[in-house]
């Protein structure tokens, strides 16, 4: 995310950061995915996580149609376009505004919201009557600090993309999402199961080994 400050400028040094601010930014200096983003021009270290999962299962194929929820700064979006192509769409929504990417539709919205749901239809083919390949989710609410309660907001997040993919997912289409263990994981699976072929945990090594982020993908929507 980009933007202007108007009024006076603040010049925030090495002192003025506090303790967790300075340890994010030595972990991100040290962090070889963001280096590596950076130097691929991914928008964030997440565009890797993505490409993992997608070696594992290569469901992502030129022409196809892509909903992206909490699609900022755009890093999945970059990696869904590179595949799907000029043939292909990608729609990207999330709160936060996300720098434009050539062929990819991005809004700035609330996707829990219905005028964020309205937004997203209306760049759809047939609208909420759209069918789509894949509807993927790297969401996350924002952390209060306590894991328990963080998980919690996280997966009403997850909750909200699965009504959406299980209302908007065409016959052997595909969902990913992220969300944080905190034992409501294997519910959401069950729940997945009777409406896909396939359904698995995975953990890209791009996420950060001490961190409970983990994906669950569901292959083969069942008719």
């Amino acid at each position: 995310m980009t933007g202007k400050l108007k009024g006076a400028r603040t010049r925030f040094t090495n002192n003025s950061l506090s303790h967790a601010s300075k340890e994010y930014l030595k972990r991100q200096s040290a962090d070889p995915y963001v280096r590596k983003a950076h130097a691929q021009g991914y928008r964030s270290r997440a565009a890797y996580k993505l490409l993992e999962v997608l070696e594992k299962e290569p469901f992502l194929k030129p022409g196809m149609t892509v909903v992206d929820l909490g699609c900022a700064p755009g890093g999945w979006c970059q990696v869904a376009m590179d595949i799907v192509g000029e043939e292909g769409t990608v729609v990207g929504i999330d709160l936060l505004p996300t720098e434009p990417i050539a062929g990819v539709v991005l809004l700035e919205a609330d996707f829990m919201a219905d005028e964020g749901q309205a937004a997203l239809y209306a760049e759809l083919p047939e609208g909420a009557a759209c069918k789509v390949d894949a509807v993927i989710s790297d969401m996350a609410a924002n952390t209060v600090g306590h894991r328990e309660t963080d998980g919690m907001r996280t997966m009403a997040l997850v909750e909200m993309a699965e009504w959406f993919a299980l209302e908007h997912v065409k016959e052997g289409g595909v969902f990913l999402a992220k969300l944080f263990m905190n034992g409501e994981e294997k519910a959401l699976m069950e729940r997945l199961r009777p409406h896909f072929a396939k359904v698995k945990f995975i953990k890209p090594h791009a996420s950060r080994a001490d961190s409970r982020e983990i994906y669950i993908l569901a292959v083969g929507r069942k008719d």
